[in-house]
Parts: C-alpha cells; sequence; structure tokens
C-alpha cells in the first residue's frame, strides 16, 4: 500500500499574515500593501518533489532543495508561490512596472472615477545631471538653484494642471477626457499580481542600481514582503541572483589572464575587452569598463550591491508653494 498522503492544509506564515492590509509608505503619497498569498518555501520544496520523487527528502534537505532549484534556474516550483499587492505609485513609475508582462494587473480607472489630487515632487538629491554613461539615468548633483527651479516649476505645473482638470469636469467634460492633461507626476493605483520566479525577475532588474530611484524603493518594499513570505528562497535568491556576477566568454579568457600573472588591462587587451576609445582616450562604458566593474566588486572595493542599502524612508510632501532660488 502506498504511504498515506499527508492533510492539505493552506500554508499560513504568521510574520506576513501580520503584514496582510498594512499599506506601507513609499515616495510622498505612494504605499505597497501584502493582499495576499498563496505558498511558501515549503511549497516550492512540494512541487519539486513531485518531479523528484519522494526518495529526494533524504538526500537533501529543504533549504538545500531550494537552493539547487534556484542555483539551477530550475523555475517552475517557484511558480507555485504568488503574491498580491495593492500598490499606490507615481505614473511615470508605474509606466516602467507595466512592461513586466508576467503579471495580473488591475488599475484605477481615471475614466471612471476622479484621480486625487496627489503628485510627485522628487526630493532634491534626486534632481540630478543626465547620465553621460546610462542614457536613461542620473548622475552628479545639479546646482541648488537648477534644482529648486525645477521643483517649483513641477509643482506649479502639477497643480495648474489639476486646477484645468478640475474645471473641466465641472464644465461636464467626461471623465476620460479631461484627465488627458494630468502629467505623468500624479498617482495612479492596481492591484498587482504575480508568481514567486515573476517576482524574482522584477526585482533582479528593479533593485539594479542602473533602475531609476523612485522604483527601487517600491522594488525594496516588494522584497521585503517578500522575504516574509519565503525566506529560504529569498535567501537563495540573494545569493544566486542579486549578488551573483556573470561573466561572458571574453571574460573568462580575461580571469584566465589575471589567474596567470597579467595586469587587469593586459588581460582586458588579449581578451579583445577594449578599455580605449580609437583616439586613445579611455572609455566610460563597454564590456572592458563592465569587466573592471565586476573585478572591482569581487575584490570588495565598491559599495553594498543597491538590494542592501537600507530604504529611505517616505518622503513628505512640503506643503506651500516652492520659489526659485534667487
Amino acid at each position: 500500500m502506498p504511504d498515506a498522503e499527508p492533510a492539505m492544509l493552506r500554508p499560513s506564515v504568521p510574520e506576513a499574515d501580520r503584514e496582510i492590509g498594512v499599506r506601507r509608505p513609499v515616495l510622498a503619497h505612494g504605499f505597497v500593501a501584502l493582499v495576499d498569498y498563496m505558498g511558501d518555501d515549503a511549497a516550492i520544496v512540494q512541487a519539486a518533489r513531485v518531479s523528484y520523487g519522494r526518495g529526494t527528502k533524504t538526500v537533501r534537505d529543504d533549504r538545500g532543495l531550494i537552493r539547487y532549484l534556484l542555483r539551477h534556474r530550475h523555475t517552475t516550483p517557484f511558480e507555485m508561490v504568488e503574491l498580491k499587492f495593492l500598490v499606490r505609485l507615481p505614473i511615470f513609475v508605474a509606466r516602467q512596472w507595466i512592461r513586466h508582462r508576467s503579471s495580473s494587473v488591475n488599475e484605477y480607472s481615471a475614466r471612471y472615477s476622479i484621480v486625487p489630487d496627489e503628485f510627485e515632487v522628487p526630493a532634491p538629491e534626486e534632481v540630478r545631471h543626465q547620465s553621460s554613461r546610462n542614457r536613461q539615468g542620473r548622475d552628479e548633483p545639479l546646482e541648488s538653484a537648477v534644482v529648486e527651479r525645477f521643483r517649483f516649476d513641477l509643482e506649479r505645473v502639477s497643480e495648474d494642471a489639476y486646477a484645468v482638470y478640475s474645471r473641466a469636469l465641472e464644465a461636464g467634460v467626461a471623465r476620460e477626457t479631461a484627465r488627458l492633461v494630468l502629467p505623468v507626476a500624479y498617482y495612479t493605483q492596481w492591484y498587482w499580481k504575480t508568481n514567486l520566479w515573476n517576482l524574482f525577475h522584477f526585482l533582479s532588474l528593479r533593485l539594479d542600481a542602473h533602475a531609476q530611484e523612485e522604483i527601487r524603493l517600491y522594488a525594496a518594499e516588494l522584497a521585503r514582503l517578500g522575504r516574509l513570505v519565503c525566506p529560504v528562497a529569498f535567501e537563495a535568491f540573494d545569493e544566486f541572483v542579486l549578488e551573483s556576477l556573470p561573466f561572458g566568454r571574453r571574460e573568462q579568457l580575461a580571469l584566465r589572464g589575471l589567474l596567470a600573472g597579467a595586469t587587469p588591462e593586459q588581460a582586458c587587451r588579449e581578451a579583445e575587452l577594449p578599455l580605449t576609445r580609437e583616439d586613445g582616450k579611455p572609455m566610460t562604458s563597454g564590456e572592458g569598463v563592465e569587466f573592471l566593474e565586476k573585478l572591482a566588486r569581487v575584490k570588495g572595493e565598491t559599495s553594498a550591491p543597491p538590494e542592501k542599502v537600507p530604504r529611505p524612508p517616505a518622503r513628505p510632501r512640503t506643503s506651500g508653494s516652492r520659489r526659485p532660488a534667487a
């Protein structure tokens, strides 16, 4: 007679249960709340052992199995865990977020409801020069007068746009048309449901230092809540995804050169990883530069990975008008 299957009970993680419905603030008016979850670390193990067989229980413990699965990219068992969040976020963050198509989303409808008068004004330290290396990112600080002028203009434009929006609604313009005047600094809200593997993919991109600061703050809160549900899986995710460093074929050739005693510059040259342009000037981006950055991380010469940086507190919105510096 086969062994009797254990009773199937809905997994419950007390630490996660205490977070359900709690709105954790992000930015000036945003938040992330865990609505529900299905499965936990045990669900990952359970799904994997359907494939591997009951005998694997004597081969490795649950933690070892989860780490093996993630290390070797066996994704399906992680898809057995699902998490649902309620998120309030600026529209410009939502437009980045929605590029991740492996989820279920239901967004607040500005065709049906009136948009609240809430918009995001970045903190002064987040208004910076355009990056010379990352065409979609920020870099060095700006002069304080430029920063305050931008923040003042953003608040003025947003307030003016909302006044136009309100007048249009009062005049009978349909909500779906009146909303066109609102800038992307205004907030939206949605339910967002995804499985654990797709959450890992989202976090691997949005916790990265190259991601925009605002969406990194949301990703950090998602990660914090996810760790409560599946702490062992997240431990493996940290080690084998977030803190891992992939090395391509030529990078491996350069590593062999380093092990044989070559300098980093010699190793890059022999592996055809360019560090200078045709005019002889040093390159500020490219495969060779990225390889040296990886070496710096291995040697501990760079700061902690972005996911380990403490999450800044929510930024309160300053009341009243901001005047540009003289």
